[in-house]
């Protein structure tokens, strides 16, 4: 079997995250204008799922852009939808090299609601890429955006929210939690990771071909029309309340006799070159230990800045060979963290 997929993610993800934003603000989208840039209106479950909430959130307006088929690497099989074909303003031309721009503001057609139906689109006069001036301009019109930006330019697509100062939740690999442009931000309490994945993977659709008969196809990493993606995690600087939760954490001895994934060990490790501990899980980090804890790049699913101060990385801390080491073994990179007194 074959099937075409486009780059977007299940309705249920988007819900997941979004309650978690009214949760603790209902009113968090109320009067605001959001931007879904990096987007495909046409099949987007991003625009979807906010056309068809816009009332309900109280939103002021929906813009949604696209990007010019001729400008992606997946455009073998394209082939404009009915929804462009069928209107008066498809221009076969244009419809290759130009993205699109879809609005939303107000009842249309008249039947006493506004909904996904109501939405005006028109071309755009570049291409749609998020950094053209053009779409840049409605980063500066908007309140918040949110997108699922593609991981090969996330360092570049996070900088152009930060330089516009917009609320934002975007959708991004969990390693870019250590990358120079990002950690600085989660140190400094400007941005944090929200993680609704179950065990951490989304499941996404894809614009490129899949065919389920190859020998490296995983048929657990398919369901349902998507592909599964690990390691993905929401990054944004909008506030949600589970961040705040503290972490219910036992002690050294407690997690030294009861946990299996300690077994054999008499003490938590100490690092060869850095006076810290060596925490492998999160929820190892022992509720009695005020000394400085190596803990893995997934900590930040469960970090509560009122309960941990973040330290750094091994980069920030310049640790001696780059890395810590335990009786001379090289570990996995680490956050290096303290608990709050």
């Amino acid at each position: 079997m074959r099937k075409t997929m486009s780059s977007t993610l299940s309705m249920r993800t988007y819900k997941k995250e979004v309650n978690a934003y009214i949760e603790y603000n209902p009113d968090v989208f109320r009067g605001k204008t959001i931007l879904l840039p990096c987007d495909d209106p046409e099949w987007s479950n991003f625009t979807k799922f906010f056309a068809q909430n816009f009332e309900f959130f109280g939103l002021k307006k929906l813009i949604s852009t696209s990007y010019a088929i001729e400008s992606k690497k997946y455009k073998t099989d394209w082939q404009p939808t009915l929804f462009e074909t069928e209107n008066p303003m498809y221009n076969v031309e244009k419809s290759r090299i130009k993205g699109k721009i879809f609005t939303l503001t107000h009842d249309t057609n008249a039947n006493g609601r506004i909904d996904i139906d109501d939405l005006q689109w028109s071309y755009l006069e570049g291409d749609g890429d998020f950094r053209s001036a053009e779409v840049t301009a409605l980063r500066d019109e908007a309140d918040i955006i949110i997108t699922n930006p593609p991981f090969s330019l996330f360092r570049e697509f996070l900088a152009w929210i930060m330089e516009g100062k917009k609320q934002f939740a975007v959708i991004g690999n969990m390693n870019a939690i250590t990358y120079k442009e990002v950690f600085p931000l989660i140190k400094e309490n400007k941005i944090w990771i929200d993680n609704p994945f179950v065990r951490g993977a989304g499941y996404f659709t894809s614009p490129m071909e899949l065919d389920t008969s190859l020998s490296y196809f995983n048929s657990h990493d398919y369901r349902e029309g998507f592909i599964r993606v690990p390691g993905v995690r929401w990054f944004t600087n909008i506030e949600l309340g589970r961040r705040h939760q503290p972490l219910q954490l036992m002690s050294m001895a407690d997690n030294l006799k009861f946990s299996k994934k300690l077994k054999g060990q008499t003490e938590y490790y100490h690092y060869d070159n850095y006076d810290a501990i060596e925490v492998p899980f999160t929820e190892l980090i022992p509720s009695d230990y005020s000394g400085i804890m190596g803990v893995p790049i997934s900590f930040m699913d469960k970090y509560c800045p009122e309960q941990f101060e973040i330290l750094g990385t091994e980069a920030d801390l310049n640790i001696e060979k780059g890395r810590g080491y335990i009786n001379g073994q090289r570990m996995y990179s680490r956050i290096f963290i303290r608990k709050k007194q």
